[in-house]
């Protein structure tokens, strides 16, 4: 598997502000989107994760730096890297870039940077360890 995932996104009028340009909150959307199809990606889900193997993952600390706004019909790469993983922790780093897909440029410009700590906890909100079989998993991605 790749250092790191890629998940596209198209900005609809439904994920903008009366200007045209991305509501600020609608990135967290994008990047928990991105983070899920990365879990897909590895032949797991949420469910699964729960269900299978009695935890599920969930934002602990979230550091993001806005740096240009995204409007009205871009097309976004959000680009998820797995940082560190401990038997509770995951550390990622996820990206926005716009890509112009209109030109033959195919220029990416970075709009949001995050650093993203996940933890794994029980149903009573614990913190949890993650079964070997599910760290191998994440292991990949390293």
């Amino acid at each position: 598997m790749a250092k790191y995932f890629e998940h596209n996104v198209r900005v609809y009028y439904e994920d903008t502000d009366a200007g045209g340009i991305v509501y600020y909150a609608n990135y967290l959307k994008y990047l928990e989107r991105a983070r899920t199809e990365m879990i897909y990606s590895l032949g797991l889900n949420h469910n699964m994760l729960v269900d299978k193997y009695g935890f599920q993952i969930v934002v602990s600390h979230l550091d993001i730096a806005f740096k240009k706004s995204a409007h009205f019909e871009d097309f976004l790469i959000i680009k998820t890297e797995l940082k560190y993983l401990s038997a509770i922790k995951l550390g990622m780093n996820q990206k926005v870039f716009k890509v112009d897909c209109w030109t033959a440029k195919k220029s990416e410009e970075l709009l949001v940077g995050a650093e993203i700590i996940l933890a794994c906890v029980n149903k009573q909100g614990k913190p949890k360890k993650m079964p070997l079989e599910t760290m191998d998993l994440f292991k990949s991605c390293l």
